[in-house]
């Protein structure tokens, strides 16, 4: 697909006209050029559908194939019981010559095992598993020996080329087995959709791997699968995740034209989900959605172009409707590189840009820093020049960091996990130390993506203006500390620039010899890249041990405080210091209140 489809000359359009040309109504040239992308993209949009709906021919045929196993199923006039020699005997008789008779019988009772997941009776199945030892080991068998009994029955040897895909619908004998590995795979999902415990449901996620070819074979099976899949990836344990992106990201790979796109809708709304409440132990597995996510799309350039195009539109819309309803949303998402994709670049920064803009109040400092992180990110990876300064360095104007907090704050404000403050905690002192702390990371941030370019010097000049005259007002040691380090490290990198710049052969003008330059530049660094890449690691530590040491808080197990009440404390008191009330009634009658607060005092002094 040409890149020029979707573009509409983006770089000349202000946000409104924007919004208006290409993405926030249905103009006219939009739905010629729409109607293209449709014809280029007409089969597999209905993959996509057929997908979703499920094929028909595959129900009916799976239907058929239900009823034989069925009618096969009812011959069998008692119901046995397995047991655990009969699962040995099975385990020794797959591993010494692996048969479709043998392995009917292995298959029917792991259906039946299956079903007691379930809680159902396995009526038409011609085994019982009724002892959970038995379940056990069924199962641990079915995991271990299965694939390679059933790639020894079906003569299936493995490519010498590894990304190639041994197809099991190529042997010959794959008709007459296909019914029992059908139910095999049906039982393997069943499996995976009762598990609780996340090592089995690894184990089972691992096998499910194996037999992603047997799955690719079977449409109704892989769908049903993809189904598991997607839910392990979007909520399971760490391992499961992993293990379930992998099986997706191999089916995928080798069935792209129909399981891509419907698999990339379903993970991106599951993304979304996640995201919509977070709190910094839900950090870790938001970043792992992510880099799964963008490793899905650069499968397909062309079906990441038609996803994020109708994302980004949306969310032009939602942003349109934002400022005439007072509104908001925010968004990023980048793939780089890419030429497909390049044209998206402007109109996602658009919408960013659009976002900051919507509502510049204090309330929401939180989402600007996300938009700007979000631009920095994107500009870092595509190459692409975004200014993000001034909305950083607007704060500092905007916020009075002299005046004295009106409440002090129980705990310091993670904005890494909000959107938006309340009224209590701009009041609050952790709302300025959060302020600050935000505004040095990502101006740092920015720099570093900037530290090798030739134009350093000239681009840091407001910001080194900007943080001179806030060192000059703020009377804070606390904020001034910070923003003057970070005022020195941008201070002597333009200076290497500068005099790096002085040793230079050429001109301005010209373009390839400024990018060798800025290139070898990079190459051996710069004095602010390599303190940002100590302070990132000591970042990335602090985030990790507040991570693990709210973990550690919640798990660990406070004795209980027993409350006495104040009659019980003062009986144990006089106790304690029994002592010290025991005198002579004499000395009670002869000013004995002073005497006895005088000694009180003397003991108490050198207890202390």
């Amino acid at each position: 697909m040409k890149k020029a489809c979707f573009v509409l000359k983006m770089e000349d359009l202000s946000v409104e006209e924007f919004m208006q040309a290409g993405f926030a109504s249905e103009s006219d040239e939009e739905t010629k050029q729409q109607s293209g992308f449709n014809k280029r993209n007409k089969k597999k949009q209905l993959d996509s559908e057929a997908w979703e709906a499920g094929s028909d021919d595959d129900e009916e045929d799976d239907d058929e194939d239900d009823k034989k196993a069925s009618k096969k199923s009812k011959k069998a006039v008692e119901v046995i019981k397995v047991t655990e020699k009969m699962v040995a005997d099975w385990k020794a008789a797959m591993k010494k010559d692996p048969n479709p008779r043998l392995f009917r019988e292995v298959t029917q009772a792991f259906k039946a095992a299956v079903a007691t997941t379930k809680g159902e009776g396995g009526s038409l199945c011609r085994y019982k598993v009724a002892d959970s030892s038995v379940f056990n080991a069924l199962v641990l068998f079915c995991i271990r020996d299965i694939f390679g009994a059933l790639q020894k029955m079906l003569n299936l040897k493995p490519e010498k080329d590894q990304k190639k895909l041994v197809v099991p619908s190529a042997s010959a004998k794959w008709q007459k087995n296909q019914i029992d590995v059908k139910m095999y795979l049906s039982g393997v999902v069943q499996l995976l959709s009762c598990l609780t415990e996340a090592t089995v449901i690894s184990a089972v996620l691992r096998h499910a791997n194996q037999l992603v070819p047997y799955y690719l074979c079977l449409p109704k099976q892989c769908r049903h699968l993809v189904k598991q899949l997607l839910k392990q990836w979007s909520t399971g344990e760490e391992t499961s995740r992993v293990l379930a992106f992998l099986a997706l990201n191999k089916i995928c790979r080798h069935k792209q034209d129909k399981y891509l796109n419907p698999i990339l809708k379903q993970m991106y709304i599951s993304y979304v989900q996640n995201c919509k409440f977070t709190s910094p132990n839900v950090l870790p597995m938001i970043n792992f959605m992510q880099r799964t996510l963008t490793e899905m799309y650069s499968l397909d350039t062309q079906a990441t172009y038609q996803h994020a195009f109708i994302y980004i539109r949306q969310l032009a819309i939602h942003l349109r409707n934002a400022m005439t309803m007072k509104k908001k949303v925010g968004f990023g998402l980048t793939l780089h590189p890419s030429d497909v994709l390049q044209p998206l670049i402007y109109p996602l920064c658009q919408v960013i840009i659009g976002t900051v803009k919507l509502v510049p109040t204090s309330r929401y400092y939180p989402l600007r820093m996300h938009c700007c992180r979000a631009l920095i990110l994107l500009s870092s990876s595509t190459n692409t020049f975004v200014p993000v300064l001034p909305f950083l360095l607007e704060i500092l104007q905007q916020v009075d960091f002299n005046k004295k907090p009106g409440r002090m704050s129980k705990k310091p404000i993670n904005f890494s996990v909000i959107l938006k403050l309340g009224n209590v905690n701009l009041m609050e002192k952790a709302y300025k130390d959060g302020l600050i702390d935000q505004l040095y990371d990502l101006i740092l941030e920015y720099f570093y993506t900037q530290a090798g370019t030739i134009g350093f010097p000239e681009l840091a000049l407001p910001t080194v203006i900007q943080l001179k005259a806030f060192l000059k007002e703020c009377k804070v040691a606390n904020y001034c500390k910070p923003m003057r380090q970070l005022l020195e490290k941008v201070q002597e990198n333009s200076s290497h620039i500068t005099g790096l710049r002085q040793k230079a052969a050429f001109g301005v003008a010209d373009a390839a010899a400024v990018a060798v330059w800025e290139k070898q530049v990079h190459e051996q660094g710069t004095p602010l890249s390599r303190y940002y890449s100590q302070w990132k690691k000591l970042r990335e530590k602090e985030i990790q041990l507040e991570i693990s040491g709210k973990e550690r808080m919640e798990d660990l197990e406070l004795p209980e405080i027993k409350r006495r009440k104040f009659n019980e404390k003062k009986v144990e008191d006089k106790k304690e210091f029994k002592d010290l009330f025991d005198t002579d009634s004499e000395s009670d009658e002869d000013d004995g209140t002073f005497k006895l607060k005088g000694k009180l005092t003397r003991t108490c002094s050198r207890t202390h």
